[in-house]
């Protein structure tokens, strides 16, 4: 802190050195560029590759998460039994404008699993009333 005086009837002034506090911030700013690509958001899964792809919002209100052991998740929050799926989807878009669900799964899950007509995700999602249906993939590359 500088401080100035004066003689006669000048009062004393006092400024506060900013620079110290200019270095901290240029350093968290630093820091916060670098870890932020580095954080994953969502279940960490090795999605499907498809030559044909649509780009999807940067921010999807619902999405369904299915790892390669059956184990799901709606918007990170865990699906702790398969029969409570439609229930927690109906409540997930009672408050969402857009009416379409983003599903990431596992390249290595087996299709059935999805469309079985008793126990299928399928059924479950539009037994919940949900017509709009998006897979999330990778784009496959030429050479692979």
């Amino acid at each position: 802190m500088s401080i100035s005086i004066s003689k006669g009837n000048e009062k004393v002034t006092a400024e506060p050195n900013v620079v110290p506090l200019c270095d901290v911030l240029l350093v968290l700013l630093i820091i916060f560029m670098v870890v932020t690509p580095l954080v994953q958001k969502g279940v960490d899964l090795k999605l499907p590759t498809a030559l044909h792809t649509v780009s999807m919002p940067e921010n999807p209100d619902v999405v369904l998460y299915v790892r390669k052991d059956g184990t799901m998740y709606l918007n990170q929050e865990k699906v702790t039994n398969p029969d409570s799926l439609q229930s927690m989807i109906e409540e997930a878009f009672l408050t969402v404008t857009d009416k379409k669900l983003y599903i990431k799964i596992d390249g290595d899950l087996e299709y059935g699993r999805l469309t079985d007509p008793d126990t299928g995700i399928y059924h479950k999602i539009r037994a919940a009333g949900i017509e709009n249906i998006a897979i999330i993939t990778e784009k496959k590359t030429e050479k692979g």
